[in-house]
């Protein structure tokens, strides 16, 4: 007799049958896990939504139009006289560093732009809670915002001239006005979609009015706010360039009026992309801010 390794893998089989022992010994045993199909029926998954995320991704497009505007000012194909090259507007930034003025008047247009945007957040947020959290508060709140948000906020700037003249209290109060919008907006609209399971589920745990605004209402609204947050910003810099171009005697828009009237390209061109890069650097801080609060989300960009 003779002991062979079972073709099913269940354990020795005797072999009782004569000649057996000549017969050709069997294949081995290719174990088969289970829930693996076999590599000729296997199909690689799709994987949808925008892909893998791009190292540096939103420096390329900027990168991309300083490749462009330094080709073209190399080439000749770019007029100096309506655009100066980035060596000259080099060159005009490292001037007005010497002289001191681009320090001087960036820092006043970030002091008035910290403190209406400050003011724009607190306002906005404390209404959309007042307004989103109550009847009463949304009767009363609600109207005058609609109607503030179907009003451009510069529009108001000859009422406000009047009301309080052409000094620093004027221009905070334009920025404040241009920022509390965005932020009550979209606040309000995530505090109504809340689901109301979680309200429930406060009240069968008979949480505190406290409790349930700081564990249930204030997060459930924080995708909405930083969304309002990033178009505040926005909003607060073209506010920005705005006032400080009405009867302005300092600031960055100030700056770039007074390079207009001596015909200053480069200066001009200076004072914006200090703009602009003061745009990009307030919303990477919101995206970052966004990134960390909201990171137990699962989107499309992930």
């Amino acid at each position: 007799m003779t002991y062979l390794g079972s073709i099913d893998g269940r354990g020795p089989k005797l072999l009782e049958r004569e000649g057996a022992t000549n017969r050709p010994a069997p294949r081995p045993f290719e174990p088969r896990h289970a829930g693996i199909a076999p590599a000729s029926t296997t199909r690689k998954r799709r994987r949808l939504g925008p892909g893998p995320a791009i190292p540096f991704g939103l420096q390329i497009g900027p990168l991309v139009l300083v490749l462009i505007w330094v080709a073209g000012s190399g080439l000749s194909l770019i007029d100096p006289r309506v655009l100066p090259s980035p060596w000259a507007i080099a060159s005009t930034f490292g001037e007005l560093i010497a002289d001191g003025r681009l320090q001087s008047n960036f820092l006043t247009s970030s002091v008035r732009a910290l403190l209406g945007l400050g003011f724009g957040i607190a306002i906005g947020l404390l209404l959309a809670i007042a307004s989103g959290l109550s009847r009463v508060g949304e009767a009363l709140i609600d109207g005058p915002i609609q109607i503030k948000r179907a009003v451009p906020t510069l529009a108001m700037i000859p009422l406000l001239m009047l009301w309080l003249g052409i000094g620093e209290t004027m221009k905070v109060t334009i920025i404040t006005l241009g920022v509390i919008v965005p932020i009550y907006m979209h606040t309000h609209n995530a505090l109504r979609a809340i689901d109301e399971r979680y309200v429930e589920l406060a009240e069968t745990l008979r949480m505190s009015q406290r409790d349930f605004l700081l564990q249930v209402v204030l997060p459930g609204a924080v995708p909405g706010f930083l969304l309002g947050l990033r178009f505040a910003v926005t909003l607060c810099w073209v506010s920005l360039v705005v006032v400080e171009q009405i009867n302005a005697t300092s600031g960055l828009g100030y700056m770039i009026e007074l390079a207009r009237s001596y015909g200053q390209t480069q200066v001009i061109i200076v004072g914006l992309v200090v703009y602009a890069f003061l745009g990009l650097a307030s919303d990477g801080i919101v995206r970052l801010l966004e990134k960390r609060l909201l990171s137990w989300r699962r989107t499309l960009a992930h």
